[in-house]
């Protein structure tokens, strides 16, 4: 991590560097994918910059639209900052951690962890388990504690739980009532 470029400094270098990952081919909409040729850059004095105009649904966006950093007053270059902090760190990164290495507070910076771990999981898959060629396993278990750990009380109730994995890793739990 070199904490001498100018994407941990400077927000325009910031915004230059997400576009560049986000968008390599040039800026598409994210409301109606229109490509670089049906958006134009808005370049106006009450317009902020990284701004862009859709020429096909008519309306502006910016390289945060859709993503994390969209609606939040943090600077890129922090978010920038985090976001490798967090992906680089070995063994991870406590939201105290972020606090005092970015030079925000608590809160933002449990914001930032928060909306970057929810960022990190898996896109969850819409359909059925497996399919041609695939395998699904199943397990049971119940869970729930056990009579001898209650000072006082009804014997608490044990929960079945159900799980199907498929073979690539995707995973369902599914609970079952009594």
């Amino acid at each position: 991590m070199n904490l001498t470029s100018p994407i941990y400094a400077d927000d325009e270098k910031a915004r230059e560097h997400l576009e560049s990952i986000l968008w390599p081919t040039g800026p598409v909409c994210p409301r109606c994918n229109a490509t670089a040729d049906r958006v134009t850059k808005l370049d106006g004095k009450s317009t902020r910059p990284g701004v862009y105009k859709c020429k096909d649904c008519r309306k502006p966006f910016s390289v945060t639209v859709g993503t994390v950093f969209e609606r939040s007053h943090i600077p890129l270059t922090k978010w920038v900052m985090a976001a490798h902090l967090m992906a680089s760190s070995k063994k991870g990164m406590s939201a105290h951690q972020l606090h005092r290495m970015l030079g925000v507070t608590y809160e933002t910076a449990w914001f930032m962890a928060h909306r970057l771990r929810e960022c990190m999981t898996a896109p969850k898959k819409s359909g059925p388990l497996g399919g041609k060629n695939k395998v699904v396993e199943a397990d049971e278990t119940y869970v729930g504690g056990k009579a001898k750990n209650k000072a006082f009380g009804p014997p608490p109730k044990k929960a079945a739980v159900f799980t199907l994995v498929e073979r690539d890793g995707e995973a369902r739990s599914f609970h079952v009532a009594n």
